[in-house]
């Protein structure tokens, strides 16, 4: 621990530095360089849960529902490392959750939020000492929620074995997302009794029923729209050269993009364009008239799911590992996706050939698509797939974890 903290003390002036230039030249906002500096504050007695970015915290959406269930007077300090995490944390409009920057793993940045929490639940790959040790020191529960720990990661702390073992042993429950991760935890000194039982949060994951914008239902009929969702470059082109193969076919085709990061809005505009292809925009307040609709926008991913009758996962063509498929068999779409599912290896092998189609490019997207819309091959059954395991013993362990001891 000293040597780490040794070494992050040393190149603090160039964190900060590099927050600054971020605030200076526009990429965050003075609010986040506050945060990631002096660390954000807390109502008192708040749980304080992080997640690296969107991804994360959405997967921690469902349990975020069931602590605020069981308990409605809990309050939340909900952290992500970027913007679009925060602001995704915002969108879910509620009163009892503070959406903010997670602070540097600086013991000084850490003081302000640690004084005021009476938890930490940490959702991302990552493990932060400090902030895990700061937590302990003052008697917090910390919970790792959702855990994956990759062969890659867990390579890394094995060099770092001390530094590692000190962190297990400041832990108070993890629940791995799988049952390698749990290993992994294990091998690297977390005790038996502090492992619950594997759960992939975003199995978790169910959709608040409500009528869709009937201007949106009506440009988007949910037998010929598809969804591609969270992609990454160049997953955009591929699904705009599918969308022209299929419209060929069938002119009536509506195409919605949902990029993962919605900065990219200029980039993927551009690809339609010279495809010409005539885009509307989200961010925009275009009328959805036009063959291609840019879903710009943070924390509305639920709204395109619930359109679309077939939605391409993102992620599973450009390297990135792959996205839920959790979310889009919850809302009953049809399931497209990449061979790169990595970060959801489990989730996908079930569905094997019963509730997803694999893709490798622009042809292959268009031939499944097509192939939906006409009522064959693509199946039907990703919702009864990944139908998730009774997570109620983690949950249950993880709410006791969080209430006052008496």
């Amino acid at each position: 621990m000293f040597v780490y903290r040794a070494l992050l003390t040393a190149l603090a002036p160039a964190l900060a530095g590099a927050a600054l230039y971020r605030a200076v030249t526009g990429r965050e906002d003075l609010e986040a360089l506050s945060d990631r500096l002096t660390g954000p504050p807390a109502a008192p007695g708040a749980i304080w849960l992080h997640g690296a970015s969107n991804g994360e915290l959405a997967s921690a959406r469902a349990l975020l529902d069931r602590l605020m269930e069981a308990d409605p007077r809990r309050q939340f300090l909900v952290t992500a490392n970027t913007l679009t995490g925060r602001e995704a944390a915002r969108g879910w409009s509620d009163p009892r959750i503070r959406a903010r920057i997670a602070p540097f793993d600086l013991r000084l940045s850490l003081v302000r939020p640690l004084r005021h929490v009476s938890a930490l639940i940490l959702v991302e790959s990552e493990l932060w000492p400090n902030r895990i040790a700061g937590a302990a020191a003052r008697g917090l529960p910390v919970i790792l929620a959702g855990a994956r720990l990759s062969e890659r990661s867990h390579a890394r702390w094995q060099r770092r074995l001390p530094l590692a073992r000190a962190m297990m042993d400041r832990l108070t429950l993890v629940a791995p997302q799988d049952a390698l991760s749990a290993e992994r935890f294990h091998d690297l000194g977390l005790a038996h009794d502090r492992l619950l039982p594997p759960v992939q949060l975003k199995s978790l994951y169910r959709p608040h029923i409500t009528p869709p914008d009937p201007v949106l239902a009506a440009a988007f009929p949910k037998d010929s729209t598809l969804l591609a969702a969270s992609t990454h470059a160049p997953e955009e082109e591929t699904a705009l050269d599918a969308f022209l193969l299929a419209r060929a076919r069938r002119s009536d085709l509506r195409l919605i993009i949902a990029p993962r990061h919605p900065r990219r809005a200029g980039e993927i505009l551009a690809l339609a364009g010279a495809r010409g292809l005539p885009v509307a925009r989200r961010s925009a307040g275009d009328p959805p008239d036009r063959p291609v609709y840019l879903a710009d926008t943070m924390g509305e991913m639920a709204t395109w799911y619930r359109l679309a009758g077939a939605a391409f996962v993102g992620g599973s063509l450009s390297g990135h590992g792959g996205h839920t498929p959790y979310e889009p068999a919850a809302h009953g779409c049809a399931i497209l996706h990449g061979p790169d599912t990595a970060n959801f290896a489990d989730a996908y092998e079930r569905l094997g050939h019963d509730g997803a189609a694999r893709v490798t490019d622009a042809e292959s997207l268009a031939r499944e698509w097509l192939a939906h819309v006409a009522g064959s091959p693509l199946p039907d059954r990703a919702r009864a797939v990944l139908h998730p395991e009774d997570a109620g013993e983690v949950l249950d362990a993880i709410d006791r974890a969080l209430r006052p001891r008496r």
